[in-house]
Parts: C-alpha cells; sequence; structure tokens
C-alpha cells in the first residue's frame, strides 16, 4: 500500500489490519457503543494507520441514515449555548454521529430558511433552541417525518421530545427571592428576545403578586453584551432612581450592572442587589461575587444527544418532555 500516492483505501482494508472482519469496521464506525471497547480500539488505530475515510454519501444512500444531526442556535456568541453546543458534539460522537450547527440570530424568518434547507438536506435528527417556532416552520418539521428535540424551554405540546426548563418558573422565582429579602423597587434589565421577555413578565407579575409596585422593565439588543448592562443601568437610574433590586437575563448583563454600579459609587447590595443568569464561569470570582440562575447547559446537550439518537433509532422515549430545573446560586451580589 505504501507505493502509492493515490490508493482508494477500503473497510477491508481496515479490516485486514485490524485483524477483524469488515462487518466489524462498520459496525465500530457506525454503532461504536454495540461493540466492545477492545474491539473499538483496535478498529480506530487500524483506521488511524491507514487514513482510511469512511465514504458517508455510499452509506447514506444505501442505508437511508445520513449519520448527520443539525442543530440551530440564536447565536454562536453566547457561552451557554456553545456549551450545550459542545456537550451535544460530544454526547452524538460517542454514538457515531456528527453534528452540523445553523445560527438564526433570533429572527423567525431566518429560522424558517435555516430549517427549509435543512430539512431538504435530511438529517438523522434536529436539534433546535426554544419553542416558539412560525406555523410554516412547525409544519414542515411535523412533515418530515425527522426527529426533533426542542431544547432551552418548557412545554406542553413539544413537536416530538423537549429538554430545558421553564423560563416563566425563572421569572418567578427571582421576583419571590427579592420580595423575600426586602426589596420594594425591582427591574429587570432583559434582552430583547422571546425566552428573556417571558422572565422577565414573569418576573413582573409575580413581583405584583407580592404587594410590590410594577417592575421596571429595561429590554436591550440580543444577544447582549456586558456594555448593555452598563447602558441601561443609567438610563434605569434616571427613570427609577430609587430601584433597590435588578434581575439581568445574563451575567453579562449583570457584569455591566455591577460595574456601572461600581463606577457611581453605588453599594452591591447595601443599595442595590442584582441577580443574573447562567452562572457563568467568572460568576463566583466577582467582586461581589454575582447571585445567578443556574441552568446546566452541558446536561441539556447530553439529554439532546441521548434523546435524538434514540428516536433516529426509532425507539420509544420514557417521556417527551425533560425537565432539567433551575436554581437560583445566591452570592454577595444580591
Amino acid at each position: 500500500m505504501a507505493g502509492s500516492s493515490h490508493l482508494n483505501i477500503t473497510v477491508n482494508d481496515v479490516a485486514r489490519v485490524a485483524g477483524v472482519s469488515a462487518m466489524t469496521v462498520s459496525r465500530v464506525l457506525n454503532r461504536p457503543d454495540s461493540v466492545p471497547a477492545t474491539t473499538v480500539e483496535k478498529v480506530r488505530a487500524a483506521v488511524a494507520q491507514t487514513g482510511y475515510v469512511p465514504n458517508r454519501a455510499a452509506g447514506a444512500l444505501r442505508s437511508s441514515r445520513s449519520r448527520l444531526v443539525a442543530a440551530v442556535v440564536p447565536t454562536l456568541s453566547g457561552p451557554m449555548f456553545l456549551e450545550t453546543l459542545e456537550a451535544l458534539t460530544v454526547g452524538l460522537a460517542e454514538r457515531g454521529y456528527q453534528l452540523m450547527v445553523g445560527q438564526s440570530g433570533y429572527s423567525e424568518a431566518r429560522e424558517d430558511e435555516l430549517l427549509a434547507d435543512i430539512i431538504s438536506r435530511r438529517p438523522d435528527g434536529i436539534v433546535l433552541t426554544g419553542v416558539l417556532h412560525t406555523a410554516q416552520g412547525r409544519r414542515r418539521l411535523l412533515a418530515s417525518g425527522i426527529p426533533v428535540v426542542e431544547t432551552w424551554d418548557l412545554a406542553p405540546d413539544p413537536i416530538d421530545v423537549l429538554v430545558g426548563f421553564s423560563h416563566e418558573a425563572v421569572g418567578r422565582a427571582v421576583a419571590a427571592f427579592f420580595a423575600q429579602r426586602g426589596r420594594q423597587r425591582l427591574a429587570v434589565i432583559g434582552g430583547d428576545d422571546p425566552r428573556a421577555r417571558r422572565r422577565a413578565e414573569a418576573f413582573a407579575a409575580e413581583a405584583q403578586a407580592h404587594g410590590l409596585a410594577a417592575p421596571a422593565l429595561q429590554y436591550v439588543p440580543a444577544p447582549t453584551r456586558l456594555g448593555h448592562g452598563r447602558t441601561a443601568l443609567r438610563e434605569l437610574l434616571r427613570a427609577l432612581p430609587q430601584v433597590d433590586a435588578v434581575f439581568c437575563s445574563s451575567d453579562l448583563v449583570a457584569l455591566g450592572v455591577l460595574t456601572e454600579a461600581q463606577a457611581r459609587g453605588i453599594g452591591v447590595p447595601s443599595q442595590l442587589a442584582v441577580v443574573g443568569f447562567g452562572d457563568l464561569n467568572f460568576a463566583a470570582d466577582l467582586e461581589p461575587a454575582l447571585s445567578s440562575v443556574r441552568v446546566d447547559p452541558r446536561q441539556i446537550g447530553d439529554l439532546a444527544a441521548q434523546c435524538i439518537v434514540t428516536r433516529a433509532n426509532g425507539e420509544a422515549l420514557a417521556s417527551r418532555v425533560i425537565d432539567v430545573g433551575f436554581s437560583i446560586v445566591e452570592r454577595a451580589s444580591s
């Protein structure tokens, strides 16, 4: 084999090097979880030695399976979505699948375009962010027959499978958290996207249920940045100087709020309590340490990978709706 620069290495060559059958090589490449670990290692070493690359297109034509899963996220700049994608990528790879990613940019029209393109390519599964799709997008997904896992949300009527949490429950929990600590004038600084708005609206309703004044709702462009938090707090203080607690739709916005508060000499939490969303890896290391709503993005990615492969294999799931929950991590900022 070493004498030619244009060899067509086949699965039979890999099998010969590994000392196994071609069928075993095929199983390792397509369903590694169904083969003993020692055999998987032997075959993968032979693949590396020979430089073999499987012809996925030919395999897909024979089996009607692409071994591809498509994911649509609103932004690739959000740390939490990136963690979900990383876990999803690893979980799929362990099961012999690859991930392709599309960015919708918080635009329903863009999501519809992406979905039409993705469905035309017939992946083995589609992973979506959220449950708020257009009627046309939902019809296309249902008509395609492709397994779908919606994530980062909760609803009683998923297209297929749903892995997420309730944004309304998050908003209510943070409002109750502030009320129980004696905060009187509440506000939200949130991204102008559907999920953040639902958290904000539930927060406002819960605050009023506790007998507090209607919170100020300050929206900033999504995806949110640190600078949005600084600008929004300045505007908020002009309109509501007595504000004493702010719920931010992301930890980056909360970091901007903390930065602006420090620049203005506003004591946190003595004068202003701040709670973020996401519990990113820097939250505990800030001064003061940031209280935040913790959601496990990697768990969402892991579960999405499990569910999409199970459905792609035509197998049933114990539940179509999986609530991963959330928690409020209380630190010095509140």
